[in-house]
């Protein structure tokens, strides 16, 4: 997401870095560039006269001019601003009502019924109880399409075999207080273009049920026009928040950063990917300072938390502690990789590395290329194998090459790489609980006043 924006403001900030000091002169060229890597984004024209008029102003005060290094300020000040112009603090969804209802709108194509799943699964991950109900009573397939999502991800669906999509409502509701569903997801009917009688079906439904949340859901690819369907149903529904759906193909931003301003309604929700837990918080500082290619480590770890659960941590540190590691550890090790996403918004997120996105794409393409040899070379192995490593021996890998098609050369490279890191766990493991050995020790002896020689004595210990 935000590649060519994220490429060229990076650009333009490493050109500063020769630069004693941000001038009148010096800047007039950084923020010409600036501003063409913005309308190349595709952001609004309002939002890149204001983004360039807020920089300008910062970067010839006083206070700015009397730093040492022109390219920090500059990132600080675009940095800034560009969070600024996302909407300066996450705003987190008001579910305070019981039941709280959360109306989902947007036009056909928007990814609508699909978010409205994504946004389920995220809320049952949250400790919610959460229930779909099927208002689209127009287009064919969207109350199907709504059931197979419910089945898919064990998220109770409510829907009728009516056209008053008032009575639905109504009837969802005192179904959800009958079975304890806490959140209605109302998965409303949209249109290939704004018109009255879709907007008078969503006005009456807004003043009879009085949702807690009005959430719009824009295709970010669909750029200059985002603004212009955003403007329309705020100024008659008074939306609540955004949901930016295909922001992770989305390579030039410029729907993400002209809503907000041209709307002055916060992103609540980002749709990351095609699978139904990519949907993410969206957060403008964290945004901003991955546009400027400085990671976002926040969002890295606690993406490791909903992927790495505890027990299987215990577990895997456990074989690694014993050398037991084996080919079906790693196939599941990979399998929890793959949950974070692609491996290119994966490198997206560490800070320092340094790589322009065009860089990041290519290791990231050659990363999961070698990621499905290694599948398929696994795979290739027998049970027993897979849970042996140490059973390979030559006619067994002379079979497993015929069998997947990976030349003898890139098996024996992938093995004698495996068993290094297995030593390599194993290693890690080792110091880990004589560290931990040894700490115990010292506090148990803090109390008598342990010597410097008797510390320095026990340390020798374990090495």
């Amino acid at each position: 997401m935000f590649d060519s924006l994220s490429d060229k403001l990076q650009d333009v900030i490493k050109r500063t870095a020769g630069q004693k000091e941000l001038t009148q002169d010096n800047m007039q060229e950084a923020l010409r560039e600036i501003r063409r890597a913005l309308l190349e984004a595709d952001v609004n024209l309002r939002v890149v006269k204001a983004f360039i008029s807020n920089i300008k102003d910062k970067a010839e005060g006083e206070n700015v001019l009397s730093g040492v290094n022109p390219s920090q300020q500059l990132v600080k000040i675009v940095h800034d601003e560009l969070i600024s112009i996302l909407g300066t603090e996450q705003k987190p969804l008001d579910l305070s009502s019981h039941p709280s209802l959360v109306m989902m709108l947007g036009l056909q194509g928007s990814g609508k019924t699909t978010s409205s799943a994504k946004l389920a699964i995220k809320l049952k991950k949250e400790g919610k109880n959460p229930l779909l109900v099927a208002c689209d009573v127009y287009r064919p397939a969207a109350i199907t399409q709504l059931k197979t999502l419910g089945k898919e991800t064990d998220i109770s669906v409510f829907a009728e075999d009516s056209t008053d999509v008032r009575k639905i409502i109504a009837d969802s509701i005192e179904y959800s207080k009958e079975n304890g569903h806490n959140v209605l997801i109302l998965d409303t009917a949209g249109r290939l273009q704004i018109d009255t009688d879709m907007m008078a079906e969503l006005m009456l439904i807004d003043r009879e049920f009085h949702p807690s949340e009005k959430l719009l859901v824009i295709d970010s690819m669909t750029g200059q026009e985002a603004v212009n369907v955003a403007e329309n149903f705020d100024a008659q529904l008074g939306v609540t928040g955004l949901v930016l759906t295909k922001l992770d193909g989305d390579s030039r931003g410029g729907a993400a950063l002209s809503v907000v301003y041209c709307t002055q309604k916060p992103i609540k929700l980002t749709g990351t990917g095609e699978k139904l837990n990519a949907l993410e918080d969206f957060y403008p500082e964290r945004m901003a300072t991955r546009i400027l290619g400085m990671g976002d480590i926040v969002s890295l770890v606690e993406r490791a938390q909903e992927v790495f659960d505890e027990k299987s941590a215990k577990e895997m540190e456990a074989k690694m502690a014993k050398a037991e590691f084996s080919f079906n550890d790693f196939l599941k090790m990979q399998s929890q990789m793959k949950m974070f996403g692609s491996m290119d918004n994966l490198l997206g997120m560490i800070p320092g590395l340094g790589l322009s996105n065009d860089d990041r794409q290519k290791i990231s393409h050659e990363g999961e290329k070698q990621f499905k040899r290694i599948e398929v070379f696994i795979q290739s192995m027998t049970p027993e194998e897979r849970e042996h490593p140490e059973l390979m021996n030559s006619s067994r890998k002379r079979r497993i090459a015929a069998g997947s098609g990976i030349s003898l050369h890139d098996i024996n490279l992938f093995i004698t790489q495996f068993e290094q890191m297995r030593k390599m766990m194993k290693g890690f493991s080792d110091v880990k609980k004589n560290m931990g050995r040894l700490a115990g020790k010292m506090g148990q002896n803090m109390g008598g006043k342990l010597s410097m020689h008797q510390m320095m004595k026990n340390m020798r210990k374990f090495r």
